[in-house]
């Protein structure tokens, strides 16, 4: 109040007040006294927003509980003076606090379940692919906490030491194989216990197979029958020939990053963690990102970043948020109305992806998972996993396979193998119809190249997927070797107890030209959508992050997830993942990258020889 008489006497000082008629000097204070009260009041809402955004204000803002999220929200909150808000689009993977009553995520053998399902799952679909008799093709995405970890099938790969080399000479200075091998051991507590290759105390668990199925034994034996060599550990010094793989199956359960990472840190006060949270924009001071505008229960709420926001949603949804953001190629942009904040041509460009094809054949006895698929059975498995976390339902059943070389030539494998002892058909959509095993197989390093672009400015909008599969001379004729080659395994002798008629391809499928038809009907995605957001050098215009993992030309951003991959490695795609999440939070939190020099891997003796 003193404020305000203070105001009054100095715009009515005492010596006028007598020449001021009564109803002019009412007005005349009057006057005053509102401007006064409305000059408060915008002081008192700046402070009320102040305290509003200071209240919704961290140190970091994550968007995406994935693969790489949960690894970030771990790391960067293991220092208490940070705080952390993780936003996920979609769930929680557990009900009350139970995984058993989640048991679509958390039992291995029920993974085709999610992959089926929109309410775990970004359910994508592809653009009409031209060189694919026209398909549009399914894309599932994990939209819970712990992202695709929550989906896939639970392999655990790290692709080859050359693929990381190879990054370091595609522009990802410092993201060479012996600056990222200490990154996937720090991840890593192998059941097999810790070496020069494997981790022993990170809170990733990986384990081997435990069912010792006679067909997996009899895959293995087949490919050493047609001179490929055995290896003990494809992620370790030799990943060329064929084993046992590794899986994030931990004491019978699915160990997603939810698991490993994220449920760990949830007791820490500096954790706020939130779902069913759909991020629409970042927010931009300039080129400087403050913060994010999310929806919530139908509501537009903003949440603050005092030092950066972190995209880690993956090579779908990072450049779908940025280019919504006004980050991508301005006349993509300006055409649907969006404010460019920043001219950055590769969003959403050098999309790669891996593609497979099954190779099925019949089974003469009855030891295939034919059985176990049936209802009866099915709650037998069911239960006893539900009461133990044991049997038929504690794998994924993709306990064996390999890597190998196309042709004489090629430094490193090109080609992959999944073994499986069933039969899978449309993504696990379709229920077995017979007693059959098969070989998931298909190449590493396609030279098809595709993009994805906004279809809208609305965030629930899917992008325009293009992934132009099957472009190239050459990806088509690595396709007709992987076929070929998997013939010749399935061949051997080791199969003969068990061989019958084959049913994909088919028997009747024999010339180049069948196989090509064959591939173009039957070829699908093998789940490994990478590359969107490609990380390289200031000089590289089709880069979006620096080696740091800052998006270019803008502050305070950064993208961490499969999408910065220069280029698609040579396996699966979640281990690498989590590595990246594990090195960018050293390079977030300033700590200088861990090393390990002059790591032996092996080599082919000679390349004159394709095995």
């Amino acid at each position: 109040m003193s404020y305000l008489m203070k105001g009054v006497k100095c715009c009515s000082p005492m010596n006028q007040m007598h020449k001021v008629p009564g109803t002019l000097f009412k007005a005349h204070i009057l006057k005053n006294i509102l401007g006064i009260n409305e000059q408060q009041f915008k002081i008192s809402r700046t402070l009320s927003q102040l305290s509003s955004e200071k209240a919704n204000s961290y140190t970091y803002v994550i968007v995406g509980a994935g693969s790489a999220g949960c690894v970030l929200a771990n790391r960067l909150t293991e220092d208490p003076l940070s705080t952390v808000l993780l936003l996920e689009a979609g769930p929680k993977d557990t009900l009350l606090g139970s995984k058993r009553l989640m048991w679509k995520i958390h039992m291995p053998a029920a993974l085709t379940y999610n992959l089926c399902d929109e309410k775990y799952n970004w359910y994508y679909h592809t653009t009409s692919q031209k060189h694919m008799d026209n398909r549009i093709m399914y894309w599932p995405r994990g939209r819970v906490w712990g992202g695709s970890s929550s989906l896939n099938a639970m392999v655990y790969i790290r692709g080859h030491a050359e693929d990381y080399n190879r990054w370091s000479r595609e522009g990802a200075i410092g993201w060479d194989y012996e600056h990222c091998l200490p990154y996937f051991k720090k991840a890593q507590t192998h059941e097999l216990g810790p070496d020069q290759y494997r981790g022993g105390n990170g809170p990733l668990y990986v384990s081997r197979g435990k069912t010792n199925h006679p067909l997996h034994h009899a895959f293995l034996e087949a490919t050493q029958q047609a001179g490929y060599p055995f290896t003990d550990d494809m992620n370790g010094y030799q990943q060329e020939g064929f084993g046992w793989m590794d899986m994030t199956v931990h004491r019978g359960q699915r160990w997603s990053t939810a698991s490993a990472y994220l449920r760990p840190a949830m007791s820490r006060p500096n954790l706020s963690v939130a779902e069913k949270t759909l991020v629409t924009k970042i927010l931009f001071q300039g080129t400087k990102s403050v913060g994010v505008e999310y929806v919530k229960n139908g509501q537009r709420k903003k949440a603050f970043a005092s030092k950066e926001v972190i995209l880690s949603g993956g090579a779908i949804n990072s450049p779908q948020l940025l280019m919504l953001s006004g980050i991508g190629n301005a006349d993509d942009l300006k055409k649907l109305g969006i404010p460019v904040v920043c001219h950055l041509p590769g969003v959403g460009q050098n999309l790669q992806d891996h593609l497979e094809v099954y190779v099925q054949q019949k089974c003469t006895k009855p030891i295939t998972l034919y059985n176990a698929q049936k209802p009866v059975n099915m709650v037998r498995i069911g239960l006893e996993w539900l009461w133990k976390f044991t049997g038929e339902g504690a794998t994924a059943h993709l306990e064996s396979g390999g890597f190998i070389r196309s042709e004489p030539g090629v430094p490193h494998p090109d080609i992959q193998f999944h073994f499986l002892p069933s039969q899978v058909i449309d993504h696990g959509r379709v229920a077995s119809t017979m007693e059959a095993y098969q070989v998931h197989v298909g190449p590493m390093r396609s030279t098809s190249v595709g993009w994805l672009k906004l279809k809208s400015t609305d965030p629930n909008d899917h992008p325009i997927i293009e992934p132009n599969y099957m472009s190239t001379e050459r990806d088509i004729w690595e396709f007709r070797q992987c076929v070929k080659l998997t013939r010749e395994i399935f061949a051997q002798k080791a199969f003969e107890k068990f061989r019958g008629p084959e049913i994909l391809p088919g028997k009747h499928v024999q010339s180049d030209k069948e196989i090509d038809a064959f591939i173009r009907q039957k070829a699908d995605s093998a789940y490994h959508p990478s590359c969107t957001c490609k990380m390289g050098q200031l000089s590289d215009s089709t880069a979006v992050v620096d080696p740091q993992t800052k998006v270019i030309g803008v502050e305070n951003l950064r993208v961490v997830d499969a999408s910065i991959m220069p280029s698609v490695v040579s396996g699966n795609l979640n281990a690498p993942t989590i590595m990246i999440a594990e090195k960018a939070a050293d390079i977030i939190k300033g700590l200088p990258s861990l090393q390990e020099k002059n790591v032996p891997v092996y080599k082919p003796k000679t390349l004159e020889t394709q095995r």
